[in-house]
Protein backbone atom coordinates (compact mmCIF):
# COMPACT_ATOMS: atom_id res chain seq x y z
CA UNK A 1 0.00 0.00 0.00
CA UNK A 2 1.59 3.40 -0.58
CA UNK A 3 1.65 5.92 2.03
CA UNK A 4 -1.28 8.17 0.89
CA UNK A 5 -3.54 4.74 1.71
CA UNK A 6 -2.12 4.70 5.26
CA UNK A 7 -3.15 8.57 6.00
CA UNK A 8 -6.48 8.26 8.25
CA UNK A 9 -9.26 9.97 6.62
CA UNK A 10 -11.19 12.63 8.38
CA UNK A 11 -13.27 14.31 5.72
CA UNK A 12 -15.40 12.73 2.92
CA UNK A 13 -16.85 13.62 -0.25
CA UNK A 14 -20.42 13.18 -1.04
CA UNK A 15 -21.49 11.67 -4.67
CA UNK A 16 -25.10 12.48 -4.76
CA UNK A 17 -27.57 11.13 -6.71
CA UNK A 18 -26.05 12.18 -9.97
CA UNK A 19 -23.23 14.37 -11.79
CA UNK A 20 -25.43 15.29 -14.78
CA UNK A 21 -26.10 19.14 -14.57
CA UNK A 22 -29.76 18.88 -16.49
CA UNK A 23 -30.74 16.22 -14.20
CA UNK A 24 -29.55 17.97 -11.04
CA UNK A 25 -31.69 21.00 -12.16
CA UNK A 26 -34.73 19.06 -12.23
CA UNK A 27 -33.62 17.22 -9.09
CA UNK A 28 -33.32 20.71 -7.29
CA UNK A 29 -36.42 22.06 -8.00
CA UNK A 30 -38.57 18.48 -7.36
CA UNK A 31 -36.97 18.22 -4.29
CA UNK A 32 -37.38 21.48 -3.04
CA UNK A 33 -40.56 21.81 -3.69
CA UNK A 34 -41.07 18.56 -1.70
CA UNK A 35 -39.43 19.86 1.32
CA UNK A 36 -41.46 23.00 1.24
CA UNK A 37 -45.25 21.42 1.15
CA UNK A 38 -43.39 18.78 3.87
CA UNK A 39 -42.49 21.12 6.29
CA UNK A 40 -45.72 23.34 5.81
CA UNK A 41 -48.19 19.67 5.97
CA UNK A 42 -46.33 18.53 8.63
CA UNK A 43 -45.82 21.74 11.40
CA UNK A 44 -48.80 22.91 9.99
CA UNK A 45 -50.36 19.57 11.47
CA UNK A 46 -48.27 20.08 14.43
CA UNK A 47 -49.58 23.99 15.28
CA UNK A 48 -53.03 23.22 14.42
CA UNK A 49 -53.15 20.17 17.27
CA UNK A 50 -51.50 22.37 19.75
CA UNK A 51 -53.58 25.01 19.09
CA UNK A 52 -57.30 23.28 19.11
CA UNK A 53 -58.21 22.10 22.35
CA UNK A 54 -60.52 19.56 21.26
CA UNK A 55 -57.58 18.04 19.26
CA UNK A 56 -55.75 17.12 22.34
CA UNK A 57 -56.59 13.44 22.24
CA UNK A 58 -54.13 10.59 22.59
CA UNK A 59 -54.88 10.30 18.05
CA UNK A 60 -53.87 13.35 17.41
CA UNK A 61 -50.98 13.61 20.13
CA UNK A 62 -49.59 10.39 18.19
CA UNK A 63 -50.53 12.24 15.28
CA UNK A 64 -48.98 15.31 15.91
CA UNK A 65 -45.72 13.53 17.33
CA UNK A 66 -45.61 12.02 14.09
CA UNK A 67 -46.15 15.25 11.90
CA UNK A 68 -43.33 16.39 14.11
CA UNK A 69 -40.38 13.53 13.54
CA UNK A 70 -41.44 14.02 9.48
CA UNK A 71 -40.74 17.34 9.90
CA UNK A 72 -37.31 17.07 11.91
CA UNK A 73 -36.27 13.91 9.09
CA UNK A 74 -36.72 16.15 6.35
CA UNK A 75 -34.45 18.87 7.90
CA UNK A 76 -32.07 16.65 8.61
CA UNK A 77 -31.62 15.33 4.38
CA UNK A 78 -33.39 17.36 2.42
CA UNK A 79 -31.15 21.18 3.08
CA UNK A 80 -27.83 19.50 2.94
CA UNK A 81 -28.70 17.34 -0.26
CA UNK A 82 -29.86 21.25 -2.16
CA UNK A 83 -26.78 22.42 -1.07
CA UNK A 84 -24.95 19.83 -2.57
CA UNK A 85 -26.55 20.17 -6.05
CA UNK A 86 -24.45 22.74 -7.17
CA UNK A 87 -21.98 22.90 -4.43
CA UNK A 88 -18.07 22.56 -5.43
CA UNK A 89 -17.06 21.59 -1.99
CA UNK A 90 -18.89 18.62 -0.75
CA UNK A 91 -16.28 17.63 1.79
CA UNK A 92 -18.57 16.59 5.40
CA UNK A 93 -16.39 15.62 8.13
CA UNK A 94 -16.42 12.58 9.95
CA UNK A 95 -18.01 14.15 13.02
CA UNK A 96 -20.39 15.78 11.13
CA UNK A 97 -21.96 12.31 9.18
CA UNK A 98 -22.07 11.21 12.81
CA UNK A 99 -24.30 14.03 13.82
CA UNK A 100 -25.98 13.40 10.78
CA UNK A 101 -26.64 9.78 10.82
CA UNK A 102 -27.28 10.18 15.10
CA UNK A 103 -29.99 12.94 14.25
CA UNK A 104 -31.86 11.03 11.63
CA UNK A 105 -31.48 7.85 13.26
CA UNK A 106 -32.98 8.89 16.50
CA UNK A 107 -35.91 10.12 14.51
CA UNK A 108 -36.66 7.11 12.47
CA UNK A 109 -36.44 5.05 15.43
CA UNK A 110 -38.89 7.07 17.18
CA UNK A 111 -41.28 7.20 13.94
CA UNK A 112 -41.23 3.29 14.39
CA UNK A 113 -42.52 3.20 17.53
CA UNK A 114 -44.81 6.06 16.68
CA UNK A 115 -46.38 4.35 14.03
CA UNK A 116 -46.61 1.32 16.53
CA UNK A 117 -48.40 3.38 18.92
CA UNK A 118 -50.98 4.88 16.74
CA UNK A 119 -51.56 1.20 15.33
CA UNK A 120 -52.40 0.53 18.86
CA UNK A 121 -54.35 3.38 19.35
CA UNK A 122 -56.59 2.61 16.26
CA UNK A 123 -57.10 -0.84 17.18
CA UNK A 124 -58.67 0.32 20.78
CA UNK A 125 -60.79 2.80 19.44
CA UNK A 126 -62.94 0.31 16.80
CA UNK A 127 -61.92 -2.62 18.81
CA UNK A 128 -63.22 -1.63 22.33
CA UNK A 129 -64.41 1.80 21.83
CA UNK A 130 -66.07 1.76 25.14
CA UNK A 131 -63.01 1.19 26.80
CA UNK A 132 -60.82 3.40 25.20
CA UNK A 133 -60.50 6.11 27.93
CA UNK A 134 -59.25 3.78 29.94
CA UNK A 135 -57.34 1.50 27.92
CA UNK A 136 -55.44 4.57 26.04
CA UNK A 137 -55.27 7.60 28.47
CA UNK A 138 -53.36 10.62 28.06
CA UNK A 139 -50.86 9.34 30.65
CA UNK A 140 -50.44 6.53 28.34
CA UNK A 141 -50.27 8.12 25.04
CA UNK A 142 -47.44 10.36 26.89
CA UNK A 143 -45.34 7.59 28.09
CA UNK A 144 -45.13 5.86 24.69
CA UNK A 145 -44.22 9.02 22.84
CA UNK A 146 -41.43 9.65 25.49
CA UNK A 147 -40.46 5.89 25.78
CA UNK A 148 -40.63 6.65 21.51
CA UNK A 149 -37.72 9.34 21.96
CA UNK A 150 -35.99 7.76 24.50
CA UNK A 151 -35.56 4.68 22.51
CA UNK A 152 -34.35 6.82 19.55
CA UNK A 153 -31.94 8.39 21.01
CA UNK A 154 -30.67 4.94 22.76
CA UNK A 155 -30.15 3.17 19.41
CA UNK A 156 -29.03 6.28 17.60
CA UNK A 157 -25.95 6.44 20.67
CA UNK A 158 -24.94 2.48 20.28
CA UNK A 159 -24.46 3.13 16.54
CA UNK A 160 -22.39 6.35 16.45
CA UNK A 161 -20.52 5.15 19.72
CA UNK A 162 -19.22 1.91 17.69
CA UNK A 163 -18.38 3.92 14.45
CA UNK A 164 -15.41 5.30 16.56
CA UNK A 165 -14.12 1.41 16.36
CA UNK A 166 -13.43 2.21 12.65
CA UNK A 167 -10.83 3.57 10.46
CA UNK A 168 -11.18 5.36 7.36
CA UNK A 169 -7.93 4.84 5.23
CA UNK A 170 -8.82 4.51 1.90
CA UNK A 171 -10.93 6.24 -0.30
CA UNK A 172 -13.25 9.36 0.92
CA UNK A 173 -16.35 8.91 -1.33
CA UNK A 174 -19.36 8.57 -0.13
CA UNK A 175 -21.64 6.87 -2.64
CA UNK A 176 -24.66 8.62 -1.34
CA UNK A 177 -26.54 11.55 -0.64
CA UNK A 178 -26.63 11.81 2.99
CA UNK A 179 -24.36 10.39 5.53
CA UNK A 180 -25.44 6.94 6.00
CA UNK A 181 -23.62 4.34 8.09
CA UNK A 182 -23.83 1.60 5.54
CA UNK A 183 -21.37 3.66 3.23
CA UNK A 184 -18.83 4.47 5.75
CA UNK A 185 -18.87 0.73 6.71
CA UNK A 186 -17.88 0.01 3.29
CA UNK A 187 -14.94 2.54 3.39
CA UNK A 188 -13.58 1.52 6.64
CA UNK A 189 -10.48 -0.04 6.63
CA UNK A 190 -10.77 -1.92 9.68
CA UNK A 191 -13.55 -5.14 9.90
CA UNK A 192 -16.84 -3.56 10.37
CA UNK A 193 -18.28 -6.96 10.93
CA UNK A 194 -19.22 -6.27 14.93
CA UNK A 195 -20.96 -3.25 13.58
CA UNK A 196 -22.51 -4.91 11.33
CA UNK A 197 -23.57 -7.58 13.52
CA UNK A 198 -24.77 -5.18 15.95
CA UNK A 199 -27.12 -3.05 13.26
CA UNK A 200 -28.54 -5.77 12.25
CA UNK A 201 -29.54 -7.66 15.67
CA UNK A 202 -30.96 -3.76 17.02
CA UNK A 203 -32.83 -2.73 13.57
CA UNK A 204 -33.77 -5.96 13.33
CA UNK A 205 -35.64 -6.18 16.53
CA UNK A 206 -36.92 -2.71 16.42
CA UNK A 207 -38.44 -3.49 13.24
CA UNK A 208 -40.16 -6.78 13.63
CA UNK A 209 -41.55 -5.83 17.25
CA UNK A 210 -42.89 -2.31 15.73
CA UNK A 211 -44.02 -4.47 12.53
CA UNK A 212 -45.75 -7.09 14.24
CA UNK A 213 -47.58 -4.59 17.01
CA UNK A 214 -48.98 -2.49 13.58
CA UNK A 215 -49.63 -5.95 11.90
CA UNK A 216 -51.73 -7.76 14.98
CA UNK A 217 -53.49 -4.31 15.43
CA UNK A 218 -54.69 -4.06 11.93
CA UNK A 219 -55.22 -7.43 11.81
CA UNK A 220 -57.94 -7.28 14.60
CA UNK A 221 -58.99 -3.91 13.19
CA UNK A 222 -60.22 -5.95 9.86
CA UNK A 223 -61.32 -8.22 11.59
CA UNK A 224 -63.96 -6.21 13.09
CA UNK A 225 -64.35 -4.14 10.05
CA UNK A 226 -65.20 -7.14 8.72
CA UNK A 227 -68.22 -7.59 11.18
CA UNK A 228 -69.90 -4.44 10.85
CA UNK A 229 -73.22 -4.20 9.37
CA UNK A 230 -73.67 -1.24 7.64
CA UNK A 231 -71.43 -1.46 3.85
CA UNK A 232 -70.64 1.81 4.01
CA UNK A 233 -69.24 2.36 7.30
CA UNK A 234 -67.35 -1.28 6.42
CA UNK A 235 -66.26 0.62 3.19
CA UNK A 236 -65.07 3.57 4.76
CA UNK A 237 -63.23 1.54 6.84
CA UNK A 238 -61.32 -0.06 4.40
CA UNK A 239 -60.33 2.83 2.75
CA UNK A 240 -58.95 4.88 5.89
CA UNK A 241 -56.97 1.34 6.68
CA UNK A 242 -55.71 0.81 3.34
CA UNK A 243 -54.34 4.23 2.97
CA UNK A 244 -52.44 4.11 6.85
CA UNK A 245 -51.42 0.60 5.68
CA UNK A 246 -49.36 1.54 2.51
CA UNK A 247 -47.52 4.88 4.29
CA UNK A 248 -46.70 1.80 7.13
CA UNK A 249 -45.60 -0.56 4.23
CA UNK A 250 -43.39 1.82 2.33
CA UNK A 251 -41.66 2.95 5.25
CA UNK A 252 -41.44 -0.51 7.14
CA UNK A 253 -40.46 -1.96 3.85
CA UNK A 254 -37.37 0.50 2.98
CA UNK A 255 -36.40 0.74 6.30
CA UNK A 256 -35.95 -3.06 6.15
CA UNK A 257 -34.47 -3.60 2.91
CA UNK A 258 -31.81 -1.06 4.21
CA UNK A 259 -30.61 -2.31 7.00
CA UNK A 260 -32.33 -5.81 8.16
CA UNK A 261 -31.50 -7.72 4.46
CA UNK A 262 -28.41 -10.10 4.27
CA UNK A 263 -25.05 -8.84 3.08
CA UNK A 264 -25.44 -5.62 4.12
CA UNK A 265 -22.06 -4.13 2.57
CA UNK A 266 -23.06 -5.30 -0.47
CA UNK A 267 -25.15 -3.84 -3.60
CA UNK A 268 -24.40 -0.07 -2.15
CA UNK A 269 -26.30 1.20 -5.07
CA UNK A 270 -29.48 -0.08 -4.24
CA UNK A 271 -29.57 2.01 -0.72
CA UNK A 272 -30.21 5.49 -2.21
CA UNK A 273 -34.04 4.33 -3.90
CA UNK A 274 -34.64 3.18 -0.70
CA UNK A 275 -33.54 5.88 1.21
CA UNK A 276 -35.34 8.23 -0.91
CA UNK A 277 -38.29 6.44 0.45
CA UNK A 278 -38.25 7.12 3.97
CA UNK A 279 -36.53 9.71 3.97
CA UNK A 280 -37.65 12.15 1.81
CA UNK A 281 -41.11 10.22 -0.09
CA UNK A 282 -42.82 9.48 3.37
CA UNK A 283 -42.90 12.25 5.38
CA UNK A 284 -44.10 14.30 2.27
CA UNK A 285 -47.35 11.36 2.34
CA UNK A 286 -47.58 11.22 6.06
CA UNK A 287 -50.11 14.76 6.64
CA UNK A 288 -51.86 14.22 3.33
CA UNK A 289 -53.29 10.50 4.90
CA UNK A 290 -53.22 10.82 8.18
CA UNK A 291 -54.66 14.26 8.31
CA UNK A 292 -56.87 15.30 4.86
CA UNK A 293 -58.69 12.32 4.90
CA UNK A 294 -59.83 13.23 8.56
CA UNK A 295 -63.41 14.70 9.39
CA UNK A 296 -61.91 15.82 12.35
CA UNK A 297 -58.91 17.73 11.56
CA UNK A 298 -60.36 19.64 8.04
CA UNK A 299 -63.30 20.75 10.15
CA UNK A 300 -60.71 22.48 12.22
CA UNK A 301 -59.15 24.08 9.37
CA UNK A 302 -62.86 25.28 7.99
CA UNK A 303 -63.36 26.46 11.06
CA UNK A 304 -60.02 28.33 11.36
CA UNK A 305 -60.36 29.76 7.82
CA UNK A 306 -64.02 30.90 8.08
CA UNK A 307 -62.78 32.80 11.57
CA UNK A 308 -59.59 34.76 9.71
CA UNK A 309 -62.35 35.43 6.65
CA UNK A 310 -64.66 36.91 9.15
CA UNK A 311 -62.20 38.91 10.82
CA UNK A 312 -60.62 40.48 7.16
CA UNK A 313 -64.15 41.31 6.82
CA UNK A 314 -64.45 43.01 9.90
CA UNK A 315 -61.89 45.19 9.58
CA UNK A 316 -62.87 46.06 6.14
CA UNK A 317 -65.89 47.23 7.71
CA UNK A 318 -64.57 49.59 10.27
CA UNK A 319 -61.94 50.75 7.70
CA UNK A 320 -64.90 51.41 5.77
CA UNK A 321 -67.57 52.99 8.47
CA UNK A 322 -64.35 55.12 9.51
Amino acid sequence: MTEENHTIKTEFILEGITEFTEVKILLFVVFLTIYLVTMVGNLGLVVLIFMERRLHTPMYMLLGNLALVDSCCACAIIPKMLGDFFSENKMVSLYECMAQFYFLCTVETADCFLLAAMAYDRYVAICSPLQYHTMMSKKLCAQMTTGAYIAGNLHSMIHVGLLLRLAFCGSNHIKHFYCDILPLYRLSCVDPYVNELVLFVFSGSIQVFTIGSVLTSYLYILVTIFKMKSKEGRTKAISTCASHFLSVSLFYGSLFFMYVRPNLLEEGDRDIPAAILFTIVVPLLNPFIYSLRNKEVIAVLKKIVMEKTSQERMKQLASTVA
